[in-house]
């Protein structure tokens, strides 16, 4: 398991990511309560637009009104091309009354730990 946090002003965000024989399950969560707001998998197979260069096909299961969706199918889909694994990604950030400057300080939050998590495990 390896274990990731970062935090600026009242934004904080923590990743733990999980192999599981030859896939990755990742839970990312943050903010002021605590909950899955959503969860992908994420299936590598070939391009549609070159067969040689690996994508892969994300499922979304999202709670009504949470935007946590934004957030895991960007890490789930961008993990399982880069990698070649199924990948599953837990998210739940939540902040109450966020601006859009804490939307985007929390997005960039989060590529920071991501790019962390894809150095370690390429």
């Amino acid at each position: 398991m390896r274990d990731f946090s970062i935090e600026k002003g009242r934004i904080k965000i923590d990743i733990q990511a999980i192999l599981i024989g030859e896939d990755l399950c990742v839970v990312i969560s943050g903010g002021d309560t605590p909950h899955i707001g959503c969860v992908t998998l994420s299936v590598p197979r070939p391009s549609l637009e070159n067969n040689s260069i690996i994508s892969s096909t994300t499922s979304v299961l999202n709670l009504l009104g949470h935007k946590d969706d934004e957030v895991a199918r960007y890490v789930s889909h961008l993990l399982s091309s880069k990698l070649n694994k199924n990948v599953v990604v837990t998210c739940g950030i939540h902040l109450d009354n966020i601006t859009k400057e804490e939307i985007k300080i929390t997005l960039e939050l989060v590529n920071e730990i991501f790019n962390q998590l894809l150095a370690e495990l390429l």
